[in-house]
């Protein structure tokens, strides 16, 4: 069997600005909500957790599924933004005499696409939810059964939905990860539709409403989401923040009150900013092995670089115990394809999970013809060495 490469990129580490005294683990933080996760936009690491895959009343923040379904037709071509949708006499008793939020639409009218949009975001319309709703499947329940097929595919494993809005049924309910994940889909998926999410009012049928999402108003970086509340639920939120190239990704619900969710996600954003931070340590294609050994090549080491971007994130005060090393078989045995997976980088650090990445060959090796293996062996053998 051939024997176990492993090399500390200590040098990686440095490079990468890390620190090299030993200092605390990881540190966590509590918070009021009966539901929380932050997470890291880039690299997926949760930041905090707290009852993420518990089944909850998501409220209004389950609109987003709503929103994910027409951002696909329009992404499709199938929908226009200034398509126009009827309002029906069914979309239309379904709300109008609920306290639920509204767009107030008025029966028998028509609303564009980008309309309804704006109404569902913006002004957390459920009168737009089931116009769209109807328009996209024929009715709201065959909707939300479509949208429980999508949530599946996308990721979305525990999520239920019964109709387009959030209103109040049993069993319909998501996790805060599955929130998490559906926000991140929204945000990677339809980079020209997603601004719509930090625009600020919308102005229909001559009443003007103003975004409920909390951050907008003065937290540096906020784009995003949706906001939600039911009595069941509490006071929620999905939200998004970007400063410089950092993006979280929270999911907040349960709260008490809109103050105390304004300041709770405002409070667990800084928290996220100013403890924790991406480290980039490879880009795809960078050399990370210059001189792996090979078995029986024409070449007696090949290169080995990363197959992907690779980027950590740590809590400030744990980055310098983390560990980057790479570990392969070797020598390598030829031949070897350019693009052969060869081999991976670990990365540890305490507290967290090991991530992974593969390492590839930057270039063919070609087996030794006969003579050459003769000859390797010959050499092999009286040297004890492997080439």
């Amino acid at each position: 069997m051939l024997p176990l490469f492993r090399r500390s990129l200590l040098a990686a580490a440095i490079a990468a600005g890390l620190g090299l005294d030993n200092v605390a683990s990881a540190q966590s933080i509590d918070t009021a909500a009966r539901q929380a996760i932050i997470t890291d936009f880039d690299t997926g690491t949760v930041m905090m957790e707290k009852n993420a895959d518990e089944l909850m009343v998501p409220s209004s923040m389950s609109k987003l599924m709503t929103v994910f379904m027409v951002f696909e037709k329009l992404k499709s071509g199938a929908w226009k933004p200034d398509d126009a949708l009827p309002v029906s006499e069914t979309a239309w008793k379904r709300h109008y005499k609920s306290e639920g939020s509204m767009m107030f639409l008025p029966v028998n009218s028509t609303a564009t696409v980008d309309e309804l949009l704006k109404g569902v975001v913006i002004q957390s319309g459920n009168d737009a939810c089931s116009v769209l709703a109807e328009a996209h499947s024929g009715s709201e329940e065959a909707f939300a059964e479509a949208m429980t097929r999508r949530a599946r595919q996308i990721g979305l494993t525990r999520s239920t939905f019964r109709n387009a809005s959030g209103w109040p049924e049993p069993d319909h309910m998501m996790t805060a990860r599955d929130l998490s994940v559906l926000a991140r889909h929204l945000i990677a998926d339809f980079p020209d539709y997603y601004p719509l999410f930090s625009q600020m009012e919308f102005v229909f049928n001559g009443i003007r409403q103003g975004n409920r999402n909390p951050l907008l108003y003065g937290t540096p970086g906020a784009d995003g989401l949706k906001t939600g509340h039911t009595q069941a639920a509490g006071f929620g939120l999905t939200a998004s923040i970007k400063r410089g190239d950092r993006r979280i990704i929270m999911v907040l619900n349960g709260l008490g009150s809109m103050q105390q969710r304004a300041d709770e996600s405002r409070r667990l954003a800084e928290w996220a900013f100013r403890e924790w931070d991406r480290y980039p340590l490879f880009r795809a294609g960078e050399v990370v092995v210059p001189d792996a050994p090979v078995w029986m090549g024409e070449a007696r080491t090949i290169t080995l670089a990363a197959k992907s971007d690779l980027a950590v994130t740590l809590p400030r005060r744990a980055r310098a115990d983390m560990k980057v090393s790479v570990v392969f078989n070797g020598p390598i045995p030829a031949p070897i394809k350019a693009g052969t997976e060869i081999g991976k980088v670990v990365v540890t650090a305490p507290g967290l999970s090991a991530l992974e990445m593969p390492l590839v060959a930057v270039a063919d090796v070609p087996r030794l013809g006969f003579g050459g293996r003769l000859v390797e062996t010959i050499r092999s053998f009286f040297s004890g060495s492997q080439r």
